[in-house]
């Protein structure tokens, strides 16, 4: 899965009931907050973790906002190996973003999970490419299965998407299941911006898009079958994340 989660804004049980309903093992989160003051100073990583049962997290700070930490996370069933993240080209003055890589063990095979969320619509198309270029260019050495999740702020016809889909399937295009759109909009159409894609590594069943308003988001599911290895890469440590402990304190 792959959600835009608005720091939680509707509510954080929300957010965690949408996850379970779909029963999920990865969940590529965006917009996640980490001891603001909106968030009351949660760890909202820790807390979807722990309220969902993946009990693997990791969350990649972008900036700093209301008193605390604000950009992307991740939480999964599998055991993670490594993190690390990247900067990506951004206009001077704007929002930074990151693309966060997470290597994990899926039934003893390493996979990375890429994790991103682009500068926002409905400028900026160029900066949006140069993000799409320096993910792919990452991707790129690296050997292992891999899947790319995120809100990409962008349509699937603009630049930036088809530079994603040289390499890569987009799931939901591929084997995707009812309305497409995950970005609701009061009076223009609404707008599909988030994305599911892996490499041929994968093979992709089937694709939804959860319409529920547990944020200004629709998050978009994927299953896929991960195929037997041809190789096995060596593992390359880079941080050791924890399983979710129990929180101090609940949401209000």
């Amino acid at each position: 899965m792959t959600f835009n989660i608005q720091s939680a804004r509707h509510g954080l049980d929300k957010v965690a009931e949408t996850i379970r309903s779909a029963s999920p093992d990865i969940v590529a989160l965006q917009e996640v907050d980490v001891g603001t003051r909106r968030a009351n100073g949660l760890d909202q990583s820790v807390e979807l973790a722990q309220r969902t049962g993946l009990p693997y997290y990791a969350h990649f700070r972008t900036t700093g906002l209301y008193g605390g930490d604000y950009g992307v996370a991740l939480i999964s069933r599998f055991p993670l190996v490594s993190v690390e993240q990247h900067p990506l080209p951004v206009q001077e003055g704007t929002e930074p973003r990151t693309v966060a890589r997470v290597l994990m063990k899926v039934h003893g095979q390493e996979v990375s999970v890429y994790v991103t969320h682009l500068t926002r619509r409905p400028f900026n198309s160029d900066v949006r490419v140069r993000q799409s270029a320096a993910i792919m260019a990452l991707m790129a050495k690296d050997p292992r299965p891999k899947l790319l999740m995120g809100d990409m702020n962008d349509t699937p016809d603009s630049r930036s998407i088809q530079l994603f889909r040289r390499e890569l399937m987009d799931v939901f295009a591929l084997r995707g299941q009812g309305d497409a759109d995950t970005y609701p909009l009061p009076v223009i159409p609404n707008l599909r911006i988030d994305y599911v894609m892996a490499c041929d590594h994968f093979m992709p069943k089937s694709s939804r898009v959860l319409r529920v308003r547990a944020s200004d988001h629709y998050p978009v599911v994927a299953e896929l079958t991960l195929l037997a290895p041809t190789t096995a890469p060596s593992a390359e440590v880079v941080q050791r994340t924890q399983p979710a402990t129990p929180p101090s304190s609940s949401s209000q």
